[in-house]
């Protein structure tokens, strides 16, 4: 691995820098539940880390990030040791970072096993809490919190609120008898759907919003109060054993899962065990188009080798094992500054506020704008122009702010009034009682006129082929469209459209051949785009 372009002479002063802010942020994230970064920051914040310690190993020290796993428990709850460490995974961005993993790997096997001779297991990486969750003659006595990884939280009597936790097993009559003791290891997480619910009940109670289900899991797993956490409806997937006494001899993870699920733990149905690597990257690709359409948030793909022997004889290097690898899928969130505030106008003449950001790049796209949905979300959530703020996107939906970091707010920051005129024609505004739109009265507008005239034109109505909003919005300045009537009437001005700024004779002919040809569509079509 090259070395990171840094000054020697600062080398030492920048890891401490590193090592403080990730160590901060750890905090914030692991013990508060309240991150003011996002994960993408962070792992790039890591990996620069890890990089100069790679160039100069003799500046590791103990308390670096890179030698530990997360973060210490909360003194509130009881601490909690491990048996065996609950380790971190190391990542991948891409197949070529999964094709090396198998080589790394492929070195370092027996010489009686070859890298052909693999099999693998590959899970979806649930974005929730990892806990682990131990069984005496077959009762739930503990569960803690993964915490450093060393040492945990006990919080068994919130978990025991999991309803798809055990509390006894085997659940079936009929199901394998238990051993005397296990660690059964998995993750808390909260379904999509009882998020959205949960936030929608944080509004109406004027609380705070969580940024993600995975925030809003952990804030409940973390409750002083378990009949708090009993109403977050949390959900669990068992995914491994820590250890296991006087049960079965297992000789592979999926032997393991299988042997969890007869137990009655819930265990993922999208859980693949292939000998074909190859497979194994067709199934993170096909995971990662399902992406959004999961009940669940799921931020990527882990792969483990299979056997147990294997497994052991590969080993660990630092906190992570070298037989697992987590896939990362791109990131949907990140943090920017919010430059501005501004207002759309819309056809039936509601004004919408929406976010000018600082361009961050989120899952490979560069993000410039971003949905504030509506002035009474926009104050409910207390976003302010000069904010840092947390900007998703998930699949095809527009981009939007989450919530502001307000540990990062500036000082001269002030609330946002809302605009008491139309900021495209200048008239008064107002608000239906009862509604929560912001409207602008005035038929004239034109940024109405632009809009509505866009609807027409669209796909999903005319379907006028070439005739965007900026071509709307050319004809309307140029006076030639004041209502959607006068579109056709444009064959009449083609020397006036000749005249506008992008328009030769061919594209002028065949916008007009495409607002002819639109006269054919259907009455339900022209009843759509009016």
């Amino acid at each position: 691995m090259s070395q990171p372009p840094f000054e020697d002479t600062n080398i030492s002063e920048l890891i401490a820098r590193l090592r403080d802010e990730l160590n901060y942020h750890a905090y914030r994230y692991y013990t508060l539940d309240d991150p003011v970064i996002s994960d993408a920051e962070y792992d790039r914040l890591m990996q620069t880390l890890r990089q100069l310690e790679e160039a100069h190993p003799e500046l590791i020290t103990p308390d670096s990030p890179t030698q530990r796993v997360g973060a210490p428990p909360r003194p509130e709850f009881r601490k909690v040791v491990h048996p065996i460490p609950m380790t971190s995974l190391a990542n991948a961005f891409n197949d070529d970072d999964m094709r090396a993993w198998l080589g790394r790997i492929g070195r370092l096997l027996p010489d009686d096993i070859a890298v052909t001779d693999l099999a693998f297991v590959v899970e979806p990486k649930f974005d929730g809490l990892a806990v682990a969750l131990t069984y005496e003659g077959g009762v739930l006595v503990r569960g803690a919190t993964r915490g450093d990884g060393i040492e945990g939280e006990d919080v068994t009597e919130n978990l025991r609120t999991v309803r798809s936790i055990p509390l006894r097993i085997p659940v079936a009559a009929d199901g394998p008898a238990a051993p005397s003791r296990i660690e059964v290891r998995g993750e808390v997480y909260l379904p999509i759907a009882d998020f959205n619910q949960l936030n929608q009940e944080q509004a109406a109670r004027g609380e705070r919003l969580y940024a993600n289900p995975r925030n809003a899991a952990a804030g409940a797993v973390r409750q002083l109060d378990s009949r708090v956490t009993a109403r977050r409806r949390l959900a669990f997937f068992a995914y491994a054993i820590g250890y296991v006494e006087g049960g079965p001899r297992l000789d592979s993870h999926h032997e393991a899962l299988d042997y969890l699920r007869r137990l009655g733990f819930p265990v993922s149905p999208d859980i693949l065990y292939t000998r074909d690597f190859d497979e194994v990257l067709h199934f993170i690709q096909t995971w990662m188009e399902r992406r959004d359409r999961l009940p669940y948030e799921a931020d990527g793909v882990v792969v483990k080798v299979d056997r147990f022997s294997v497994q052991q004889a590969l080993g660990i290097v630092g906190n992570a094992p070298r037989w697992a690898i987590a896939y990362k899928f791109p990131a949907r969130e990140a943090t920017t500054q919010l430059l501005s505030i501004e207002v759309n106008v819309g056809r039936t003449g509601v004004l919408t506020p929406y976010a000018v950001l600082e361009p961050v790049n989120i899952g490979g796209v560069t993000v410039r704008q971003a949905s504030l949905h509506n002035f009474e979300d926009l104050a409910r959530k207390d976003i302010r122009v000069g904010d840092t703020v947390v900007v998703k996107r998930a699949g095809d939906v527009i981009p939007q702010v989450v919530k502001p970091i307000l540990e990062r707010r500036p000082a001269d920051a002030r609330p946002y009034e809302p605009p008491t005129r139309c900021p495209s024609c200048g008239e008064p505004v107002a608000r239906a009682a009862g509604e929560v739109a912001i409207y602008c009265v005035n038929a004239a507008c034109p940024a109405q006129l632009v809009r509505r005239v866009e609807y027409f034109v669209s796909r999903g109505a005319m379907d006028i082929v070439g005739f965007g909003i900026r071509v709307a919005e050319q004809l309307i300045q140029a006076g030639l469209i004041t209502d959607v009537a006068d579109i056709y009437g444009l064959a009449a001005h083609r020397d006036a459209i000749l005249a506008l700024e992008g328009f030769g004779p061919k594209k002028t002919d065949n916008l007009l051949a495409a607002i002819e040809a639109s006269k054919q569509q259907p009455l339900e079509r022209l009843v759509t785009a009016l």
